[in-house]
Formats: C-alpha cells, sequence, structure tokens
C-alpha cells in the first residue's frame, strides 16, 4: 500500500451528494462524511484516518486493500457492501447496519462496535481482536472463518446460519441468542460449562439437581 504521501489527500472536508465515485489511493484525514451519499462507490487502498461517518451512506459500496484509523460514526449503512483486505484499528462504530455484505480478509482491533448488523452476510477470514461488540447479529450469516480474539460480546445473536468455521473460544459471552443452531462452531471448555443453562433453555430441556441417589435393587 503506498504512503500516506503517494495519496490524494481529503483533509478536513466535508463529502455529499456524490453517488457512485471510485476512490484510488486517497487518504482521507480527518473528513467529515456524516450524511454522504457514496451509494456504490468504490475505494481501492484508501485510508479513512480520524474520519466521520455519522449517517454515511455506503450501501453497497466496495472497499479493497484499505485501512480505517479511529474513525467514529452512528448510523452506518453498510447494506450489500463488499469488504476485501480491510483493516479497521481503533474505531468506535455504532449502529452499523451491513446485512448481506461480504467480508474476506477484514481484521477489526481495538475500539468498540455497538449494533452490529451482519444478517444474512457472508465472512470468511475475518478476525476481532481486542474489542467489544455488542448485539451482533449474525443470524442466517454464512461464516468460513470468523474468529474472536479477548473480546467481549454482548447480547450477540444467532439462528438459521451456517457457523461450521466460526470460532467463539477467545471471547467473553454475555447473554448470547441462538446457541443451538451453533452446529460446527467452536467454544472453550469453559465456555460450554458457563452457558449450560442457557443452552439447555433453548433446547427445553429440565434440569434438576439430584439430591437423594437412585435406589439399589438387590
Amino acid at each position: 500500500m503506498p504512503s500516506p504521501g503517494e495519496r490524494s489527500a481529503f483533509a478536513h472536508a466535508v463529502l455529499s451528494g456524490r453517488d457512485g465515485v471510485d476512490f484510488d489511493l486517497v487518504h482521507f484525514g480527518g473528513t467529515d462524511l456524516s450524511r454522504a451519499q457514496l451509494e456504490g462507490s468504490s475505494f481501492l487502498e484508501c485510508t479513512l484516518e480520524g474520519c466521520i461517518l455519522d449517517d454515511v451512506h455506503l450501501e453497497s459500496s466496495r472497499w479493497s486493500e484499505c485501512r480505517w484509523e479511529r474513525v467514529v460514526g452512528a448510523g452506518v449503512l453498510m447494506q450489500r457492501a463488499s469488504l476485501v483486505d480491510v483493516t479497521i484499528d481503533g474505531s468506535r462504530l455504532a449502529a452499523v447496519s451491513a446485512w448481506g455484505s461480504t467480508w474476506r480478509d477484514v481484521t477489526v482491533t481495538g475500539g468498540k462496535v455497538d449494533f452490529l448488523n451482519l444478517r444474512g452476510a457472508r465472512l470468511r477470514n475475518v478476525r476481532f481482536i481486542d474489542c467489544i461488540v455488542t448485539e451482533l447479529d449474525l443470524a442466517e450469516a454464512t461464516v468460513d472463518g470468523l474468529s474472536f480474539e479477548g473480546c467481549t460480546l454482548v447480547e450477540p445473536e444467532f439462528g438459521r446460519g451456517l457457523y461450521a468455521a466460526l470460532d467463539l473460544s477467545g471471547a467473553t459471552l454475555r447473554s448470547p441468542r441462538g446457541l443451538a443452531s451453533l452446529k460446527g462452531a467452536t467454544v472453550s471448555r469453559l465456555q460450554l460449562i458457563e452457558l449450560a443453562d442457557v443452552l439447555a433453555a433453548e433446547l427445553g430441556l429440565h434440569v434438576t439437581d439430584l439430591i437423594h441417589p437412585p435406589g439399589r435393587n438387590g
């Protein structure tokens, strides 16, 4: 990837009303992209550094070999977007609507993401490292390599998806939903013990504590 000096610069600018634009080798430094209309736009080898993405429209946008650093935003619309070889580092995002999107070779490090909607998304070789994700929606998602390392997942939702390559063993899970649908996923032994009551409830199992051992005949 080229150095910042080799990229075009968009510093402290506001972009709006731009639909389907191609950005190649662009460094967005402190750019205010709030309410920008960038549906269907293409971003190749671009960097977003300290940018604001409040209520930005990135539906069906395409991101390749890009990096987001210390990006903040609420109401990020990324339905059906494509992210390939993308790094998101130290960012604080909320209400990210990315249902039906495609993520491949994506790494999210540090920061926090609230209300991340990946319902029906296709995820391949995606890693979340040392971050907090609240209300992650992975229902109906197709997972071909997704891991959470040192992460806290608050109220994640699963269901009706393909999770054979989902690794949750490195995450702290708080109030998860849809555990019974995680066939093929990986959890740690400690997680299995901690989540036993939730899993039993979802499966309709009645769990009792045996007080008296059964009698023996003979």
